[in-house]
């Protein structure tokens, strides 16, 4: 969906990482990062915030629920904290 059917270019390059939708079906707590790292992770997120209402209604009428939740975005530093991580293994192995 984010791909296909939203044209804002701040949303480029972005994945979602998580979901997390809490027991009352009121919230989808959605983790994203990007592949240039945290440096776009502002203005990211507020397009995604202006896109949600979008991106709600797109997705209720694709999955049936009762109540669709509402959409709050985080930015996930995991795939950034990895990447750091296997550089500094890479270089100790290159220093044996």
């Amino acid at each position: 969906m984010l791909i296909r059917e939203l044209n804002d270019p701040r949303l480029k390059q972005i994945f979602i990482t998580d979901v997390k939708i809490d027991r009352e079906l009121a919230f989808a707590d959605v983790y994203v990062s990007a592949v240039e790292g945290s440096s776009r992770s502002a203005e990211i997120l507020a397009g995604l915030e202006s896109a949600s209402g979008f991106m709600r209604r797109a997705l209720s009428a694709r999955v049936e629920v009762r109540s669709f939740p509402r959409l709050r975005f985080h930015w996930d530093p995991t795939p950034e904290n990895a990447d750091h991580i296997e550089k500094i293994l890479a270089g100790i192995r290159n220093k044996k």
